[in-house]
Order: C-alpha cells, then structure tokens, then sequence
C-alpha cells in the first residue's frame, strides 16, 4: 500500500489511476450501450435482460448482489478519475509559467478544456440519469421493473431527450480524448499503433455516440413505442 501510495502522488502514478479508472468505466459505458439497444427487442427482451441483471449469481449470492458490487465498482472507479483529473489540473496550474502557458496551450488547450467541462457535463448527466431511469424520482410516470416503457416515457420528452443528446456529446468528446491518451499513459509507444490510435479513438467515440443518441431518437420518431 505504501508503494502505490507513492507512486500515486507523483503525477505519473495520477495519470496511471486515471487511466484504469477510465478503462473500468469504458467498459460500463460500453456495455449499458449494448444494454440500451435491447429496446429494438422489444419490451419483453429488455425486461428481461434487466431481470437478469437483477438476478445475477443468484443463489450464490443475493439477488442485486452482483450488481451492487458493480455499482460500487464503478463509484470507486468515477471517484478515483474524478479526484486523480482534479489533482492533476491543479499540479498543472501551479506549475506553468507564462511561457509555458504561450506555447502549450494551443496544442493541448482545447483538449484539457473539453475534458474538463465534458466530465462535469457527464457527471452532472448521471446524477439525474440515476434519478430518472434507475430510481424514477424525476420520472413522473416510473414503474419499477417496467425499464422498457420507463425508458420510452421518459424519452417522449424533448427536453430530456435534448439534454441526453448533449450529454452523450460530451461524453464522446470526452472518450476520444481518453482513449488515444490512455495507451501513452499505460506505456504503449508502439509507432505502429501511434499511428492508429487517434483515428481508432474517434470511431469509436463516433460509434458510441451513435449507439446511444439512436434509442431516444427512436422513441421521437415513433420507432419505438408503448405499443
């Protein structure tokens, strides 16, 4: 423990948390994407599948056991990323110099600021996601167990549906930016790779955007209804 408690405070070891964090959330991200499109199953087929999340290594153990593991997991992770980013912007801030500020910020400026104001806009998004689909105190017409019809309820708003929209954006900014930085973090300096990485972040960045924004559109358009 005293080992990892040094190498976290240098800015190395900062930069190593934040990037397992970030590869632990990418796979949630990844996977609830994956989850949301079971909508085009229909309701019995998301229904379904958000029971089985439910039941999960039962009788092993507990029903929700499994997935509240999870989901502390992923709290620990986003708390681990959150406070590892925070400390490394103030560590930058303190030590850049008018020069350096000059000549750094117009290569990295617009990559910082919108990571920074993208993982606020997440943050913010999965506090009142949470509020909306999983506990359904903003969601006035929420019925636990019935995710299919809460999801198309919810997503008949516009508003809400604008908002996810943005969110999502921001979230895809935010995963390109993640994801062609987390290989140099992690001590990839492969040249082959180096090559491939920012393209190969940006598709993928793109193809999660597109996973996700295309479920409450659907619910717009009428693709998906209560029907």
């Amino acid at each position: 423990m005293r080992r990892v408690a040094t190498l976290y405070s240098s800015s190395v070891g900062k930069k190593i948390a934040m990037a397992l964090s970030g590869v632990i959330l990418f796979g949630f991200v990844l996977l609830h994407m994956l989850g949301n499109l079971k909508a085009f199953e229909g309701r019995e087929a998301m229904d379904s599948y958000a029971e089985f999340l439910r039941a999960v290594g039962t009788p092993v153990v507990p029903e929700y056991g499994v997935l509240w593991a999870v989901r502390l997991l992923l709290l620990v992770a986003l708390g681990v990323h959150g406070t590892a980013a925070y400390q490394l912007w103030r560590q930058s801030r303190k030590a850049r110099t008018q020069g350096y500020r000059k000549s750094r910020s117009q290569t990295f400026g617009y990559a910082s600021r919108t990571m920074r104001w993208g993982g606020v806009i997440v943050l913010a998004f999965v506090i009142y996601h949470l509020l909306h689909m999983t506990t359904g105190t903003v969601h006035p017409d929420f019925e636990y167990g019935s995710v299919y019809d809460n999801l198309v309820i919810g997503f008949q708003s516009i508003p809400v549906t604008a908002f996810y929209l943005v969110a999502v954006g921001a979230l895809s900014v935010h995963l390109h930016h993640g994801l062609w930085s987390v290989f140099a973090t992690l001590g990839n300096q492969n040249p082959r790779l180096d090559r491939i990485r920012r393209p190969a972040a940006a598709a993928i960045s793109i193809g999660l955007f597109v996973g996700y924004a295309i479920v409450p559109l659907a619910v717009l358009l009428g693709v998906l209804t209560l029907g």
